[in-house]
């Protein structure tokens, strides 16, 4: 039998501007999102890398637009890190590995990651992160700014691995389409969350999801079509998209495999306000 939303999936396939399967080239910029593929991120020179001279930490920034946030695919190479890689004392940080181990020292403890390892770092933390296997690690960092509530304090620092934690799927779907949550969804000392969204070869978002918080996608897995305001892009492992908050989106796994991707995603806070002048 077809999914409940059968009909509104085919809704949503039917209009669109660009047909599935439309590659984008480089990078698209829109007024409520951007993509941009693996290909055309480019690595900056950062203040706080290691020297060049040594065994340098190497970063690439991937996201554009949010004061807030930005989030770095890093690739560490043999014995290089850094001993203080966050300058700023009200910015929080998730890592998550992709390839190889990366040691995080917090407290004077190290906790090592290995493949789809993931660390929380709440802000004011003094950390490191440091390479000590053979070959380079490539990990996920996410950067964001915190956004402080009186009386609530942030959460702490935790480690743990997507192998540990239960999926969850969503509801008449038929377990096609599932997340992996890292954090407690109701733990409102969080104010962002990132889980591994997963669907199966197929699945799709069978409607139009018009969201109040920004998101950040880093696909880890697969292929699909993603539907971005009026747009359809052909998306693969290693893109990046970023939306802003009530831009319409759905996807359509049309791949071979599994589509997986690492989703971040502001919540538990107000929406910011400018006064009007």
């Amino acid at each position: 039998s077809q999914p409940r939303h059968a009909a509104s999936q085919r809704f949503a396939l039917r209009d669109r501007a660009n047909p599935p399967g439309a590659r984008v080239v480089g990078k698209m910029v829109r007024r409520g999102f951007a993509v941009i593929m693996i290909r055309n991120i480019g690595t900056p020179s950062l203040a706080y890398q290691s020297p060049a001279g040594g065994m340098p930490s190497q970063s690439q920034l991937l996201s554009g637009f949010a004061e807030t946030l930005s989030q770095y695919l890093c690739e560490v190479q043999p014995g290089g890190g850094n001993e203080s890689p966050e300058p700023a004392l009200e910015t929080e940080a998730v890592l998550f590995v992709l390839d190889g181990s990366l040691d995080i020292t917090l407290d004077n403890t190290v906790h090592r990651l290995k493949p789809i390892g993931y660390a929380y770092i709440p802000p004011g933390s003094g950390w490191a992160a440091r390479s000590d296997t053979e070959a380079a690690v490539r990990s996920l960092w996410i950067h964001n700014a915190y956004e402080r509530v009186e009386g609530i304090d942030p959460a702490e620092a935790f480690y743990t691995n997507e192998r540990d934690i239960s999926p969850l799927a969503i509801s008449d779907t038929d377990g096609k389409w599932i997340i992996t949550p890292f954090v407690d969804l109701k733990n409102i000392c969080h104010d962002m969350q990132v889980n591994i969204v997963t669907f199966e070869p197929g699945a799709f978002i069978p409607f139009m999801e018009i969201r109040v918080m920004k998101h950040g996608l880093h696909v880890l897995e697969g292929k699909a079509v993603y539907r971005l305001n009026q747009d359809w892009v052909e998306i693969e492992a290693g893109d990046y998209i970023w939306l802003r908050a009530f831009c319409p989106q759905a996807c359509y796994a049309g791949g071979l495999g599994k589509f997986r991707y690492l989703l971040y995603k502001n919540i538990t806070r107000h929406m910011p306000l400018t006064a009007v002048q």
